[in-house]
């Protein structure tokens, strides 16, 4: 009986987490941090190539600003969590 019951606790926090996951993945904060992240990226390969004279070139902001603002989200999303787990 004790195994039942620590097997449905296991499935309680692991749907848990999954639910948290499928929050984050439609949530403003996430949204509005990727925006903001690329906007920055943008602004800085803006500033350092001072104008956009090569097509190629400029198609690689949106790109690098997306990837570099993905790989940010993990500390957003760590505080992100530890403000709706206190809800």
């Amino acid at each position: 009986m004790k195994d039942l019951e620590k097997r449905i606790n296991m499935i309680e926090e692991r749907n848990k987490r999954v639910e948290l996951d499928k929050r984050w993945e439609t949530s403003f904060t996430r949204r509005v941090s990727i925006c903001i992240l690329t906007y920055i990226v943008v602004l800085l390969f803006s500033y350092l190539t001072n104008k956009f004279n090569n097509i190629f070139l400029s198609s690689l902001v949106p790109v690098i600003g997306f990837t570099l603002s993905t790989l940010s989200l993990g500390i957003i999303r760590k505080i992100w969590f530890n403000v709706i787990n206190k809800k």
